[in-house]
């Protein structure tokens, strides 16, 4: 019985996290001979939680990112995001995987210039194959929340650094992802600006109960995330 209920807590307490790294392992091949990016790391983090990834550059963080984002492949370990276990799976389940459970958000916007911030955001969903009607009525509600409702039918060109990256943290968040993923969002804003695209960040993610991991090199912004998980060498 004992060991029934422990089963079952772990189980439980599994479903809390959105997304779990368990032993992961990385190595790159340089001048035919191996180095070890990624050193058996263990990382977990709750729905609704706000991590900050730091270290120094070369230290693995945006190897980290990559893998669990499912751009790159672990050597070995355990991926599991949303309870999904994506260790295992082919390229197309992993695409799967990523376009219905993870959010991505760069220090460049990589918004599509052509498109305005409305079609820019409703991509997500139009990809998942969502209803054109509803992909662009929720593009606007969540334009709407980041202070863009006056900024729908501009291109990326008419916008300033901020309002740019108010819209990639939209179109991160429009699909209600489990998981963003965030390398160095406000690296390419001036202090104030940055501050304000962290707190609108840190909001919707609360909000909509998304777990986020914030690679930044930035450490007021990290001291405000609810934790500070630091890698060096590749190992945390």
């Amino acid at each position: 019985m004992t060991m029934m209920m422990n089963a079952l807590e772990k189980k439980e307490n599994n479903m809390n996290y959105a997304l779990q790294l368990i032993n992961i392992d990385k190595s790159f091949t340089q001048a035919a001979s191996k180095v070890a990016a990624l050193k058996n790391i263990n990382l977990a983090i709750k729905k609704g939680e706000i991590a900050a990834l730091i270290g120094p550059s070369g230290s693995g963080k945006t190897t980290l990112l990559q893998i669990a984002g499912l751009l790159d492949k672990a050597d070995s370990g355990q991926i599991f995001i949303n309870s999904i276990d994506a260790s295992k799976a082919n390229d197309q389940a992993r695409t799967e995987i990523r376009k219905n459970n993870l959010g991505f958000i760069y220090q460049f916007h990589h918004l599509l210039p052509e498109f305005s911030a409305l079609e820019n955001v409703a991509l997500p969903l139009l990809i998942q194959g969502q209803n054109r009607d509803f992909a662009f009525a929720e593009a606007q509600k969540i334009l709407t929340q980041v202070d863009l409702v006056n900024r729908l039918e501009h291109k990326p060109a008419e916008l300033s650094g901020g309002q740019q990256q108010r819209v990639a943290i939209a179109r991160a968040i429009v699909s209600k992802p489990s998981v963003i993923l965030a390398d160095e969002p406000t690296g390419n804003l001036d202090s104030v600006n940055s501050g304000a695209i962290f707190d609108l960040l840190h909001s919707l993610a609360k909000n909509y109960e998304i777990a986020c991991l914030l690679v930044t090199h930035n450490l007021e912004l990290a001291k405000k995330t609810d934790r500070i998980i630091e890698i060096k060498d590749g190992m945390i």
